[in-house]
């Protein structure tokens, strides 16, 4: 990072800007080329990973390339505010950012999609849900294991 002032590399620190977004960009790499979705994302710390989990439909580019690769780059932001100039060299942007690399799997452990989704709920709405069968049966939930993550504030 050119601006080491604005670098954030505490654990905590990092954990707090991912508590403030709500949306994941996932980035891959697949047959049709460069591909990055946006996310509804839930999370937690095992202690030794960060990890991130998201759902989707069963079928689609996202789900054939995620198949394709697992390897992945990742990017969430948020505390976004324009700061004002005089002039527009005088202009600027708070925000802070994550950004990371790792790899992702599709869950197929009934336990532990039902955690992941309700990683995502908990993390979205602050509520904790039921899932039955059919609603598990019908969406496909990812886990991405974070194995690089920075962070970044520019206030």
């Amino acid at each position: 990072m050119r601006r080491e002032e604005r670098a954030v590399t505490e654990r905590e620190a990092l954990k707090t800007i991912i508590n403030q977004c709500k949306v994941i960009r996932i980035a891959v790499m697949d047959k049709d080329g460069l591909y990055i979705v946006p996310l509804n994302f839930g999370w937690h710390d095992d202690g030794e990973n960060l990890i991130f989990y998201f759902h989707s439909a069963k079928e689609g580019r996202k789900v054939a390339a995620f198949q394709q690769n697992e390897q992945v780059a990742f990017e969430m932001d948020c505390a976004h505010e324009l700061v004002v100039g005089k002039t527009a060299c005088q202009y600027g942007y708070r925000y802070q950012s994550i950004v990371g690399v790792g790899h992702l799997a599709l869950v197929e452990d009934e336990k532990e999609k039902v955690a992941a989704l309700n990683y995502l709920m908990q993390h979205q709405c602050g509520q904790i849900f039921v899932f039955s069968s059919a609603m598990l049966t019908s969406v496909n939930v990812y886990r991405l294991i974070a194995e690089e993550i920075s962070g970044k504030s520019c206030s």
